[in-house]
């Protein structure tokens, strides 16, 4: 019995719509509604039975425009991996569940360094901060090794990269310098598109089509 749980922040409730080799989960507000047998939910929590051999996953999720693909390599486990304070909810709702572990999903957390207005100033180069991290209940968590961030003013049709590095002393958290043109350049604001990648090979991809406005 393998568990995804909802974090704060962009990430929010999920649901799966379907049931298949790959995983393909659709947010639906903060409620996560079930249709598949093998598989339970709560509002934050979703768990469901892998098979036993290691195959590679999909988990889409997409709330208030923000669309999320995480991919991830997982398998049944065999023995259960979670803290005694923190079962896994299926522990308590399925009958007999088996061993139980949280899914090793990247949830990503930012300082886009806007005023209070939610605005960045038009022109140069603008500095955001983008920090990986697991859920609490991950007992040996990967390192965030890679992030890429994009950012597109023309509301995706075109992505340009940003200039980005690992921030010094600060594990699983990157640095990026987004272009900003002039104002009348981007009457849509900046849309970003994150990718990042962790030492288990497992990676998310988050697109923020409305991220901020140019003042």
């Amino acid at each position: 019995m393998s568990e995804a749980r909802k974090e704060t922040g962009l990430m929010n409730a999920t649901a799966p719509s379907r049931w298949r080799r790959t995983v393909n989960l659709t947010a639906l507000a903060a409620v996560a509604v079930l249709a598949a047998t093998g598989c339970t939910a709560t509002a934050d929590v979703v768990a469901y039975d892998l098979p036993a051999q290691s195959a590679r996953y999909s988990f889409e999720a997409e709330t208030n425009g923000v669309k999320t693909v995480w991919e991830y390599t997982s398998d049944r486990p065999t023995k259960a991996d979670t803290p005694t304070s923190q079962p896994c909810i299926a522990d308590s709702v399925v009958k007999d569940p088996g061993p139980c572990r949280p899914e090793p999903l990247i949830f990503l957390r930012y300082d886009l360094g806007l005023d209070l207005d939610n605005t960045a100033e038009a022109g140069g180069l603008h500095p955001i901060t983008v920090t990986g991290y697991y859920q609490d209940r991950l007992s040996k968590p990967p390192i965030v090794t890679k992030v890429r961030v994009e950012a597109s003013v023309d509301d995706g049709k075109t992505w340009r990269p940003a200039i980005t590095g690992q921030a010094v002393g600060r594990p699983n958290t990157f640095t990026a310098l987004v272009k900003h043109p002039k104002r009348d350049e981007a009457p849509g604001g900046v849309a970003l598109r994150i990718t990042a990648t962790d030492s288990a090979g497992d990676t998310v991809k988050q697109t923020i089509p409305k991220a901020y406005q140019l003042r």
